[in-house]
């Protein structure tokens, strides 16, 4: 514990509340620095703080406070440097040592219970008193707020992000209902909600509890990949979730029914639960679709015996039949899909298409999920494209998007790339922003991983039968020379792909590693030394680690460790944060998106420097240099090795793939399909053989529970004439 008087606030974030005070402590004899959390916080202030000391390398001795609470000075002195620091409106230096040469110690007194004594200070008009009595109300709920958060175990840090997010109706929601914070507030889930709701004295099987308890269920298979659930899957789920009763359960599902928070549905013939969000977002996509493909199109008849010899001149390609096929069909088509692996000439088409319609004059936009995606469509196609989040341009502030039904994107054709990425509220939002006169060009590859976020957008559009899909097979003379395309196709047909040591210089191969030790030095070696040497790549930036899995001892996260101490030790200047090292040089990667920075999701970028004097770093994205303050580095983590998840619509040199049976859950056929197919120059994998086979056998895949195949075949059902 530590108690004494607040000399000076040193930094104070309105934003977190974080701050740093030197404060005079009791029983010490030179001023200390403090650190926390406080939603305001002033120099006068008498604060008590539990946590611990620290020594921070740069600031010396530090007392890291967990909890702060602070409490008005009862001094003369302490009184005016409180009034002095501007924490009451209308109060300054000037008028704080009138108040207290007036009043005294009694000042506080004076303002809560007889405030129109104010008036006899020389210059304080009625506007002014005004103002100090409204400062101080509001001074006095913050103080109110913050000791009942404190007494109920909420740390300073959350305390403040309460109180921003509630203001002074705080007390009034959690007493009602604290499980609204895991719904309003990033970073306090469920867990963190219900114990919150246990100090406040709510039973476990109260139905506020038992009914945010179900939407917490939902949620938890929404990280799954899934829109709703079966209820016979919720309800168990829940139970073992919550630890009460069933019939607890049904009758709390009944009411959020009721209310419209989740809602009942079928998928087939499986009564289902979904998320009220999700289950708008998948009917929304399927409308918007049908809509756009029963429109006229946006170009003039094209007469294909025409235009295909000329874009053949164009782009210096003999086109194959299969690829004059789907040229001929994207030119009548308003919606088209176009699905295939590796090397089948997707992009080529694409650019046909582009060039056709672009001598038309058509107004073409070009979008993929990721800045990566992005950047090799623009340079694949001559066009510019954007990720989906720029294109339709990013509100800052509520997260949301400035195109939509109300101003929708200027284009005839609207192409996106990488479709198997895109998840249900992502492609809602795109499809609200499309005009209904444009055509849409989902390119795609059906047998990748889905989509981190819930859903399985492009594979229901493809199995609804609602619009017309190209399926490319036929793998292309060129690429038909390169191991990583053939292996991806054959791993992709169920056959294991040829892990012989390659007679010459080859693309792919396969490094037997029995154990995991043996495979994270063999591993090492390869980044560091064998594939540096033996085709002149950067271990930093052109290799990349890629994992089935984060946990264990061959997971990203213990490999990025083992890689970033044999490739980038770090030296004096470094941060420790969040369980992680950074220091200059470091390859990292973002884990969320943000508006602000213009960073998103699964971005690589690599640190320039670390600052611990401005507490901040700066890192490198694309050339766009990216500042961080050491209290954000929570969204970013080193990347010298990632889950073949994360790498999704990404691109690198070369890759390593660790293929171990101890990855047995993970190891399925589209995880390794998509892994394979990130290499560009070379793709290795280590480990066994059998943890291969495993992996290439198992189609099983885990269902996705999602409805919008539905509604598709369901919405195109009707619109077709009947014959």
């Amino acid at each position: 514990m530590l108690a004494g008087l607040v000399e000076r606030v040193t930094y104070h974030n309105a934003e977190n509340g974080f701050c740093v005070l030197r404060a005079k402590a009791r029983g010490h004899r030179d001023m200390v620095t403090v650190v926390g959390h406080a939603a305001t916080i002033a120099a006068g202030e008498w604060i008590t703080a539990s946590g611990e000391w620290i020594n921070d390398r740069t600031h010396g001795q530090q007392f890291k406070a967990r909890f702060l609470r602070t409490s008005l000075p009862d001094s003369a002195d302490g009184i005016e440097k409180y009034l002095s620091s501007g924490m009451i409106r209308g109060v300054g230096p000037v008028y704080a040592k009138k108040l207290v040469r007036t009043f005294g110690e009694k000042v506080f007194d004076v303002i809560e219970a007889t405030p129109d004594r104010l008036r006899e200070i020389d210059g304080i008009g009625p506007v002014r008193a005004a103002s100090i009595l409204a400062a101080w109300a509001e001074q006095k709920a913050v103080r109110e707020i913050m000791v009942f958060l404190h007494s109920h175990g909420v740390g300073t840090a959350r305390a403040v992000r309460i109180f921003k997010t509630y203001g002074s109706d705080a007390i009034q929601v959690m007493t009602e209902n604290p499980y609204r914070l895991a719904r309003d507030i990033r970073g306090i889930g469920f867990k963190t909600a219900d114990a919150i709701a246990m100090k406040l004295g709510i039973e476990k099987t109260a139905t506020i509890r038992v009914r945010a308890g179900i939407s917490y269920a939902l949620t938890e298979a929404m990280d799954e990949g899934h829109c709703g659930l079966p209820t016979e899957e919720l309800i168990p789920l829940a139970e073992k979730l919550l630890e009460v009763p069933q019939g607890l359960i049904r009758t709390a599902l009944d009411l959020e029914l009721q209310e419209g928070a989740v809602v009942a549905d079928r998928v087939g013939e499986t009564a289902c639960v979904f998320l009220a969000g999700l289950h708008r977002a998948e009917r929304t996509i399927a409308e918007r679709l049908t809509r756009l493909a029963n429109g006229t199109l946006p170009w003039p008849w094209i007469d294909p015996d025409k235009a295909l010899p000329w874009v053949e001149k164009h782009i210096g390609l003999d086109l194959a039949e299969s690829q004059v096929a789907a040229i001929r069909l994207a030119l009548k088509s308003k919606v088209l899909v176009m699905t295939g692996g590796p090397g089948v000439g997707k992009t080529t088409i694409v650019k046909a298409i582009l060039r056709v319609l672009a001598a038309k004059g058509t107004e073409i936009l070009l979008c993929a999920p990721t800045g990566r995606a992005a950047k090799r469509m623009t340079e694949a196609t001559g066009f510019e494209a954007k990720t989906i989040h720029r294109l339709l341009e990013v509100d800052p502030k509520g997260g949301g998007f400035k195109r939509g039904d109300d101003n929708p994107l200027d284009c005839d054709l609207l192409v996106v790339d990488e479709t198997s990425m895109v998840d249900v509220m992502l492609m809602q939002s795109l499809m609200k922003a499309i005009p209904d006169r444009a055509a849409l060009l989902i390119v795609g590859d059906i047998d990748q991983l889905p989509s981190v976020g819930p859903g399985q957008v492009l594979a229901d559009i493809i199995s609804s039968g609602a619009v017309p899909v190209v399926r490319l097979t036929e793998v292309f003379r060129q690429a038909a020379q390169s191991r990583i395309i053939t292996s991806a196709h054959r791993i992709n047909q169920g056959s294991i792909p040829d892990l012989s040591p390659p007679e010459t210089e080859s693309d792919f191969y396969f490094v037997q590693a029995d154990n995991p030790e043996t495979a994270v030095s063999r591993i090492i070696e390869l980044v560091k030394t064998r594939i540096p040497k033996r085709f002149g790549l950067d271990p930093i930036r052109d290799i990349q680690v890629l994992c089935p899995m984060n946990r264990g001892g061959v997971g990203a996260r213990s490999l990025n460790i083992e890689l970033q101490a044999a490739l980038n030790p770090a030296g004096d200047r470094k941060v420790e944060r969040f369980g992680w090292t950074f220091a200059p040089g470091d390859k990292v990667m973002q884990i969320e998106n943000d508006y602000d920075k213009e960073v998103y999701n699964g971005d690589i970028g690599y640190i320039d420097d670390v600052d611990p004097n401005a507490g901040e770093i700066t890192a490198n994205f694309d050339g766009r240099s990216v500042t961080y303050g050491f209290g954000e580095l929570d969204m970013l983590v080193p990347a010298y090795a990632a889950t073949i998840h994360k790498s999704q619509g990404s691109e690198y040199p070369a890759v390593i793939i660790p293929v171990l049976t101890q990855h047995y859950t993970m190891l399925q056929r589209n995880l390794l399909y998509t892994g394979v197919t990130r290499g560009k120059q070379l793709v290795v994998l280590v480990g066994q053989k059998k943890a291969i086979a495993i992996a290439v056998h198992n189609v099983s895949g885990r269902r996705r529970w999602s409805k919008l195949g539905e509604w598709l075949h369901r919405n195109s059902g009707e619109k077709r004439p009947l014959r």
